[in-house]
């Protein structure tokens, strides 16, 4: 039996209101749905090439053309159905969004000065989109192409030093085109404009709010496993795997299974933790210690791609094992329900064009042959709006608010060789960085911090002799979703305390230092 498509809750159909943003292979594509959500209008990400008959039969109250790396005028650039123009639904290009609108309607596009990075925009005439903003605003660009020439009828709105058309509008105001990202924080006023188009051009009213919509989430899930004898979930003890799981429970009750892999590569404790956690909501947790069997297959790795990749296809087997045995336990299973978001999606190529940062393993990778139909009924949101969905599910915030954690686990914030033995160096290690950080109450001011064990030696002098003993480095980020993120400036007397208990207390390690790296350059984790 060849594996099912995996299937995303329609919510353009569930939730009223709908826009959808035409995917041109962005990495900022997520940030215009998460914008245009945090703004009170439900968004939806779909392939450029869909076509005008999906969209009418979508009815979505106005569309958004994303940005993308390629340049209008070469012969294999992606392309958008010509007929959208003619459902008269209210559009706004972004970047290459604004360059294809122009090529499209007759305007000339060509290749330009590059420009990355802060631009000042100059507004030239009033106009709906700019309602609210000053004669000039700080904007950021990302583009190597330029329009020369507007399309008839389409009218100029500004400008900036190295941009002649900046942004456009058609004469009869539905469609509009700007050369910068609004979607981007170092746009400042980036959310005005956005709500300007939601709420003045496609009349919207924003009232859209994830949590808002629990009840409808479950009723959609009670029909889609309507016939399923059994559905399973792997769970982590993370937020997004403990929603899953306690949304589908809510939606099918004691026909879901929830299994714990234990790979020997989690934090201290966190498998006790977790079927606590899971008891107390009234799911009955399966344990599986699979710790042996990871650290065979890492042994003598030291590729963090090569990790993944090994870590993520022993999961899948031993999952698929477990699974194997379930099914002839409990007499068939059906469906098997991922904990996947957003996040996930695009760090994972998810948007076409879109360069691959890392694998992961709850994205693809299963096997062929999995007997499974796959449902993935967070795959449409951000961790934010996850943890909304948590809360108002009634989820302990000691999960809702717990630290994101990488599939891999510590392997990837292990650099070098993974061991039984470093991987209970950094749990003492990670559970002091996080023990410090709550006790000094900034556990929610800091979006994401922890250790990791570099591989290196460093001399240090204890007592009345000398060690040579590990580094570990502390990363604190400040982020909003994860896919960019500034260095946390922790308080020194903080980092004070980290590092003596860190070098007192974990013997191994002789030296601590800091991390003041931002995403971009960096990644969020190490590896």
């Amino acid at each position: 039996m060849g594996i099912a498509p995996s299937a995303t809750l329609n919510y353009s159909t569930l939730f009223m209101d709908t826009v959808l943003i035409l995917d041109f292979g962005s990495q900022y594509t997520k940030l215009i749905a998460k914008a245009v959500r945090e703004l009170g209008v439900y968004a939806e990400i779909v392939p450029w090439d869909i076509s005008a008959e999906e969209i009418r039969r979508l009815a979505p109250r106005g569309l958004i053309l994303s940005g993308g790396p390629a340049s209008v005028y070469a012969p294999d650039a992606p392309r958008l159905d010509r007929r959208i123009y003619e459902l008269k639904i209210p559009i706004l290009g972004i970047c290459y969004g604004m360059q294809l609108i122009a090529h499209d309607l007759g305007g000339q596009v060509l290749r330009g000065k590059k420009e990355y990075g802060p631009s000042t925009l100059q507004i030239l005439q009033t106009d709906t989109l700019f309602e609210g903003l000053n004669p000039t605003e700080e904007v950021w660009m990302s583009h190597g192409d330029e329009i020369r020439t507007l399309p008839k009828d389409f009218v100029c709105l500004a400008k900036t030093p190295n941009v002649a058309h900046a942004a456009m509008k058609s004469r009869d105001g539905l469609v509009y085109g700007i050369q910068f990202h609004p979607e981007v924080a170092h746009t400042p006023k980036g959310p005005e404009i956005l709500k300007n188009f939601l709420v003045k051009v496609c009349k919207i009213s924003p009232r859209w709010s994830p949590a808002d919509h629990v009840h409808q989430l479950i009723e959609q899930l009670q029909r889609e496993l309507a016939d399923a004898r059994h559905v399973l979930i792997g769970v982590s003890g993370g937020v997004d795997s403990s929603t899953a799981a306690v949304l589908v429970h809510r939606a099918i009750g004691e026909r879901l299974i929830p299994i714990f892999i234990d790979t020997g590569l989690l934090r201290l404790g966190e498998a006790e933790r977790t079927k606590t956690v899971f008891e107390k909501l009234g799911l009955r947790l399966r344990v599986i210690d699979a710790s042996s069997r990871f650290f065979a297959a890492l042994r003598g790795v030291t590729d963090p791609e090569e990790k993944r990749k090994r870590i993520g296809a022993e999961f899948i087997r031993v999952f698929y094992e477990e699974a194997q045995k379930l099914s002839r336990e409990v007499g068939g299973i059906d469906v098997l329900v991922q904990g996947t978001i957003y996040s996930d999606v695009i760090e994972s190529a998810g948007s076409r064009g879109a360069d691959r940062i890392k694998s992961h393993h709850n994205v693809g990778g299963l096997p062929k042959d999995v007997p499974f139909r796959i449902i993935e009924p967070l795959r449409n949101f951000f961790k934010d709006e996850v943890r909304q969905i948590g809360l108002r599910l009634g989820i302990p915030e000691e999960i809702i608010w717990e630290q994101p954690f990488p599939g891999p686990g510590l392997a990837v914030r292990i650099l070098g060789e993974v061991t039984s033995e470093r991987v209970q160096l950094l749990q003492r290690v990670d559970a002091i960085v996080r023990e410090e950080i709550q006790r000094a109450g900034l556990a929610r001011a800091v979006w994401q911090y922890f250790a990791v064990l570099l591989p290196i030696r460093s001399v240090a002098v204890l007592g009345d002799g000398r060690a040579y003993g590990y580094v570990v480095a502390v990363r604190a980020v400040d982020s909003r979703d994860g896919m960019t993120a500034d260095w946390f400036h922790l308080p020194y007397e903080l980092l004070e305390r980290i590092s003596s208990r860190i070098t007192n207390e974990v013997p191994g390690v002789t030296r601590v230092v800091y991390d003041i790296t931002s995403k971009p350059p960096a990644t969020i984790e190490w590896e």
